[in-house]
């Protein structure tokens, strides 16, 4: 067990039963193995890892926990997986994450992203001794302004393409769960949790920025960008994990007092144009691949601007980001160099982990959120509790 870490998390997770859905994904993968270090008992639901690399076999993540399969989308086949389980934290991580595949397959995503959520939220209705649930959904929730300032969690949701809509979707449904079934003082509380654009090591995805770069530097390939301008919250892995660590622990101390939405996004300094973080991978990797810009048969919709504003954890929970953007690229490449070079990634991988625990440790008083820009709203302008609109065009 890490010591620092259980410093930061007050021994929280302990002995613990966690219901981690979505464990064998990229984000799922990090968690598991850093819940397994705080002596989690962690039992994980996920579809069973896609062929070719993957964090959950570079890490031997099935070797962790209680790894069991099941499609969230078929509510049968996932009441039968969890039969007799009986979790106090519940963590819903699985996910259809892909934009540009939600054109391709639509219903499928908001299968997966919406229903699924309900038939995981119908489980933990079940559970006697359940303490805290906490539903992940994306910075992509929100109802895209192109605004040079964060969103806050009241902000309103929306979505353009069916990847975000099926994620503010996703929101809303978890409101309604928790005002209608979640209300009991002695009963689990609910939250929802939205990160930015996430990075790190181990993750393979098709149509993901870091993913490619990282093929095209390992087999020394040109790569293409499609949309260079696009500002993006960037974050490693980790920053956004241990929010949601941070958050699931005063769940299970304080209960409703932490319920609803919380953002973990990244400052300001990371929130960078696609061209300004793919050439700070060039510059961490060292050599090895070229890079074109722009892709003008691109036709499909993609946010150019989206910001979070993270104040509401940074004083509530004290919960800040601890890396640098050029820290997040350095880590992630030392990483794909690593597996690149055939060594053993989980260990790799527990010493970032380690690394960043002992940042969190020795970390400064958080500071007030840098994202607010002049002209934007104020945290005085509405109540910080979440209270959710939903505009369409």
């Amino acid at each position: 067990m890490l010591a620092s870490t259980d410093t930061i998390f007050g021994g929280a997770f302990q002995g613990r039963r966690v219901l981690l859905t979505g464990h064998t994904g990229f984000k799922g993968g990090w968690l598991s193995l850093w819940l397994s270090q705080l002596g989690a008992d962690v039992t994980g639901i996920a579809l069973p890892p896609e062929a070719g690399d993957s964090f959950f076999d570079s890490c031997g993540v099935a070797g962790l926990l209680d790894s069991r399969f099941a499609d969230i989308r078929d509510a049968a086949k996932l009441s039968g997986a969890t039969d007799g389980l009986d979790a106090e934290l519940l963590i819903h991580m699985a996910a259809q994450p892909l934009v540009r595949l939600s054109y391709a397959e639509p219903v499928e995503t908001f299968a997966t992203n919406v229903m699924g959520t309900a038939h995981v939220l119908e489980l933990a209705k079940k559970m006697p001794n359940l303490r805290a649930i906490v539903v992940v959904t994306s910075d992509k929730c929100y109802d895209n302004r192109e605004w040079e300032w964060g969103y806050r969690e009241n902000d309103a949701l929306g979505g353009a393409d069916p990847y975000s809509a099926s994620k503010g979707c996703t929101e809303i449904l978890a409101h309604s769960y928790r005002r209608s079934f979640f209300q009991d003082p002695d009963g689990p509380s609910l939250a929802t949790v939205r990160a930015g654009n996430v990075f790190g090591g181990g993750d393979w995805g098709a149509e993901r920025l870091v993913p490619d770069i990282i093929r095209a530097a390992t087999h020394a390939e040109r790569l293409t960008i499609r949309n260079p301008v696009s500002v993006r919250p960037w974050q490693h892995v980790l920053e956004p994990l241990s929010g949601y660590m941070m958050l699931s622990a005063k769940l299970l101390q304080d209960g409703h007092a932490f319920e609803g939405a919380w953002n973990f996004g990244p400052d300001t300094s990371s929130t960078v144009p696609v061209r300004v973080l793919t050439e700070a991978f060039r510059t961490a990797w060292g050599s090895g691949f070229d890079v074109t810009y722009g892709d003008p048969g691109n036709v499909l919709h993609e946010a150019g601007l989206l910001r979070l504003d993270s104040t509401k954890a940074q004083t509530k929970l004290g919960w800040r980001p601890q890396l640098s953007l050029q820290e997040a690229v350095q880590m992630t490449a030392d990483w794909y160099r690593d597996h690149a070079d055939g060594r053993k990634m989980a260990e790799r991988s527990k010493a970032q982990i380690e690394a960043y625990s002992s940042r969190m440790t020795h970390s400064d008083a958080p500071q007030e959120s840098s994202h607010i820009k002049e002209g934007a709203p104020t945290k005085d302008a509405k109540p910080v509790d979440f209270e959710f609109e939903f505009r369409s065009e």
